[in-house]
């Protein structure tokens, strides 16, 4: 169980058990109705020399650094907030935003008062497709040397976070992301890894990100990518065929149970100890390694006595039947419950079944964080029979059992590649 208790008896903060680093920003997001816009259904919203009529604009925060951490927080975990920020009126937003989450949350930010804050215009016209105008800001000058030790010298866990939208994290070969987690590795602290998937088009999206990972698993225990994100990273032609094939944003349906089990292969064979995939709507994949003396090494969130249910394990965890309100923020919220469930200590199949269920959480509302619960409460719903969705990944029927206790599915045998 998760304490919610934030403070210490002495009136201070509680250490952080996890640190959340990487890319930060602000969300500006106009409100737009196609009545108060002008025009008859249909009409193009947009169009050059027209004064377009707009409501309010919400502003929260993006990124990784809020979304996981905010999520971690919610759900009783001390966390402790790692990005960049300029010293300019977006950036005091964003410390204003995360105090009123918690007070203390902003302290681990860092300030660089030259930078520009990392700002997103969420372009949202209705009955059409968003678009994102977006300003990497401080995030494109995050360093190794931005991550002190003393910084992380207390925590049991540090996560980092779209690397890909990060200048300093992937160009130079990602030497300093490469950096940053050797550091933290050697302080025995156990390490986190999730990406973002990279514009083809864009200097990260043309990064060799096969050799990069090549240098960065071994530092990594427990990496947690996309499947589309993976696809791209290591099958970057297979991954540019489909999108061609399939269309924009419909590669996640060309997945099954072989493609997953490849990638993960490959995964575990550079260096990560678990691997998970991220399936969106139709959950998550966990693969772990079958080397005992690579889990022995994971730090200080291994428990030694659970190696038996850890060691080459690989599971699907279908998704929790909700209502989607938005997805914003779900991957990153999905993370937040695998990392939970991770720091408490708890049997693998109850960490990925808790993953979906913070992320099933997180899309019952249309914002990132604010639908997540305490761990407890998530732990409840789970027990009171929570509705799962089908598990719709095609698979190998005669490789794969279902717990009928849990709903989880579970590779029949172990050691097959």
């Amino acid at each position: 169980m998760i304490s919610t208790e934030t403070e210490s008896e002495t009136g201070r903060r509680r250490p952080a058990e996890v640190v959340v680093a990487g890319h930060i920003c602000l969300d500006i997001i106009p409100q737009m109705q196609r009545e108060t816009a002008g025009g008859a259904s249909g009409d193009p919203f947009f169009v050059p020399g027209k004064l377009v009529d707009i409501g309010p604009a919400v502003t929260s925060t993006g990124g990784a650094v809020p979304n996981t951490g905010l999520a971690l927080h919610r759900l009783g975990v001390p966390v402790r907030l790692m990005g960049k920020l300029g010293g300019d009126l977006f950036g005091r937003s964003i410390q204003d935003l995360l105090e009123r989450e918690g007070e203390g949350l902003s302290a681990g930010l860092i300030v660089s008062p030259e930078a520009m804050t990392s700002y997103t215009i969420v372009v949202s016209p209705p009955g059409e497709d968003r678009m994102f105008l977006h300003c990497p800001g401080a995030n494109d000058t995050f360093s190794a040397a931005d991550v002190r030790e003393a910084d992380v010298a207390s925590a049991r866990l540090f996560h980092f976070g779209y690397p890909p939208l990060m200048k300093g994290m992937f160009e130079h070969g990602g030497r300093e992301l490469v950096d940053i987690f050797a550091r933290v590795k050697a302080q025995g602290v156990t390490t986190s890894l999730d990406m973002a998937r990279p514009d083809p088009n864009s200097p990260s999206g043309r990064v060799e990100w096969l050799s990069l990972l090549e240098r960065l698993l071994p530092q990594v225990d427990v990496f947690l990518p996309s499947f589309e994100e993976l696809l791209f990273m290591l099958e970057r032609d297979r991954y540019l065929e489909l999108d061609r094939e399939l269309g924009a944003g419909r590669v996640l349906e060309a997945l099954d149970d072989a493609m997953l089990r490849r990638l993960a292969d490959r995964l575990l064979g550079l260096g990560a100890a678990i691997v998970g995939i991220k399936l969106g709507e139709y959950g998550l994949y966990v693969k772990t390694t079958a080397d005992a003396s690579r889990l022995r090494a994971i730090g200080a969130c291994w428990r030694g006595e659970a190696a038996p249910g850890w060691l080459d394990r690989e599971l699907l965890a279908p998704c929790y039947a909700v209502v989607v309100t938005g997805t914003t923020g779900a991957g990153d919220c999905t993370i937040a419950g695998f990392l939970a469930g991770l720091l408490q200590g708890l049997p693998l199949e109850r960490i990925a079944l808790g993953a979906v269920a913070v992320g099933a959480c997180n899309v019952e509302r249309p914002d990132a964080t604010s639908g997540i619960p305490s761990w407890d409460a998530v732990e409840r719903r789970m027990a009171a029979g929570w509705e799962q969705r089908q598990m719709d990944v095609p698979r190998d029927e005669t490789r794969w059992h279902r717990h009928e206790t849990n709903g989880l599915w579970e590779s029949n045998n172990r050691n097959h590649a």
